[in-house]
């Protein structure tokens, strides 16, 4: 029996070679400017995150799960993983706004205060836990719908 690799369809190869196309023509256009300034920050991304950021939400992860353990409720866990992470999303891209780091930038390139992203950012943060807790909520309604009476 021959090994076969297994790469796909043609139009998925088709699809990865035109991203990677697009991705070569943004680095080429990104980095014909200031190279030596964007290899920087790319390499200062990477260092953050990998020795700064992923120890933070890998102790605080760490520190939900134990927490639910203690109560014996482990599979809540994704209940608070991924709003927090959806939220980290939101505060990692729109940061500079947030913090109002690129205030008088952002304000003469569009014309808008920039002073609402943290409202609405702390909004977002609320719906995404809110939504989280009712979808919790009802999940353990059904979940006590479906449980036979207790025999007493």
């Amino acid at each position: 029996m021959r090994g076969r690799f297994a790469l796909g369809s043609p139009l998925q190869l088709l699809l990865l070679s035109c991203s990677f196309a697009l991705a070569a023509y943004a680095g080429v256009r990104l980095l014909a400017g200031d190279w030596l300034g964007v290899a920087l920050w790319v390499v200062g991304a990477a260092v953050l995150h990998d020795l700064v950021l992923l120890p933070l939400y890998a102790a605080a992860d760490r520190a939900v799960v134990r927490g639910f353990g203690r109560v014996r409720r482990r599979e809540w866990v994704m209940y608070a993983r991924v709003p927090a992470a959806l939220s980290g999303l939101l505060l990692l891209v729109w940061f500079p706004l947030i913090s109002g780091m690129v205030e008088e930038r952002y304000r003469s390139g569009t014309g808008l205060p920039p002073q609402v992203f943290l409202t609405r950012w702390l909004l977002i943060t609320a719906v995404l836990f809110a939504g989280s807790a009712l979808l919790l909520v009802l999940r353990l309604r059904r979940a006590a719908k479906r449980r036979p009476p207790a025999v007493h």
